[in-house]
């Protein structure tokens, strides 16, 4: 722990107020590490997040369209998607390239593990990983997927983020990654 005045929070109450499939929401009632009263909601990711950097041999990135109903926005990301438990965030990004793209790939690198999402109201982690030596396939989408597949060039990216073409945070992550990279 860096900060060794930390106390932890104390919860007096906890109380399941939805679950699916995908996420839970807990309602907490607590003292915070001040000694003050208070309440905190969480969100419980029943799977971890895993992204997909697919770099095409013209160094083109694979990107996903789709409308995003809890946004309401329609968004450019890179090919991601759920890891159940039991199923390895290898396997699981192998997976969603698979499912979203049709693309598979020979050649994977974890660029990062284990990130926290959204740290301040969910547990969920992710996991990104670069995809080369692709081979085009057919994509296998969920029944609930309505994609656009397209290619970007390295140079558009950064760009991309920063007009608000890309916004979901899991795809930020992984480009500036993926960019930052030496050997790319």
């Amino acid at each position: 722990m860096d900060d060794p005045k930390y106390t932890p929070h104390r919860v007096l109450h906890k109380k399941k107020v939805y679950s699916n499939d995908w996420i839970q929401l807990d309602h907490f009632d607590l003292i915070h590490p001040t000694g003050q009263r208070g309440i905190y909601g969480r969100v419980h990711f029943k799977n971890r997040a895993v992204g997909v950097i697919a770099e095409t041999k013209e160094k083109e990135i694979l990107m996903v369209g789709q409308y995003r109903f809890p946004t309401e926005t329609y968004t450019w990301e890179i090919p991601e998607g759920g890891c159940p438990l039991g199923e390895t965030p290898l396997s699981a990004a192998r997976r969603e390239l698979k499912e979203e793209t049709g693309y598979q790939a020979k050649n994977w690198t974890c660029l990062a593990s284990d990130l926290q999402v959204s740290n301040s109201v969910s547990d969920e982690r992710a996991d990104i990983y670069l995809a080369r030596d692709l081979i085009a396939g057919k994509a296998d989408w969920d029944e609930t997927e309505h994609l656009h597949i397209d290619r970007w060039p390295r140079g558009d990216l950064l760009p991309a983020i920063r007009k608000g073409r890309v916004t979901d945070l899991l795809s930020v992550s992984a480009i500036l990654l993926y960019l930052a990279e030496k050997e790319v």
